[in-house]
């Protein structure tokens, strides 16, 4: 089912898409467009992008899927605690991934944004 952004995933995106970059500049202008198609059901906050590609123009990131922007994720104690990745296919923003490196520590989307603010 296909979903508004959700504010938590829009936030993110802004804080990893530059806008001095080229690239990234055109992955944002395509932000407005996106919608959330699914999202992890382990609470990671891991979510799959719709985008009606007609409507805005590809990134020059390439022709295949690239890691478009990405940031290390840290807990409260400084500690790095996994990441969180944009993906980009053939130019579109096509999904938002969170990753832990350890069993031992929840890392979530909400933990990524506290991290992207400091």
């Amino acid at each position: 089912m296909t979903e508004p952004l959700p504010p938590d995933v829009a936030e993110v995106l802004d804080a990893l898409l530059d806008a001095d970059d080229p690239v990234h500049l055109a992955l944002r202008a395509q932000v407005p467009h996106i919608r959330v198609q699914k999202r992890c059901t382990c609470g990671c906050g891991t979510a799959d992008f719709g985008l009606d590609t007609a409507s805005v123009r590809p990134a020059s990131s390439g022709p295949g899927t690239v890691v478009a922007a990405e940031a290390e994720i840290h807990t409260e104690d400084g500690d790095s605690a996994g990441e969180v990745l944009v993906f980009a296919q053939a130019g579109y923003l096509s999904w938002l991934e969170v990753c832990s490196w350890s069993d031992t520590t929840k890392v979530t989307l909400d933990l990524a944004r506290r991290t992207l603010r400091r």
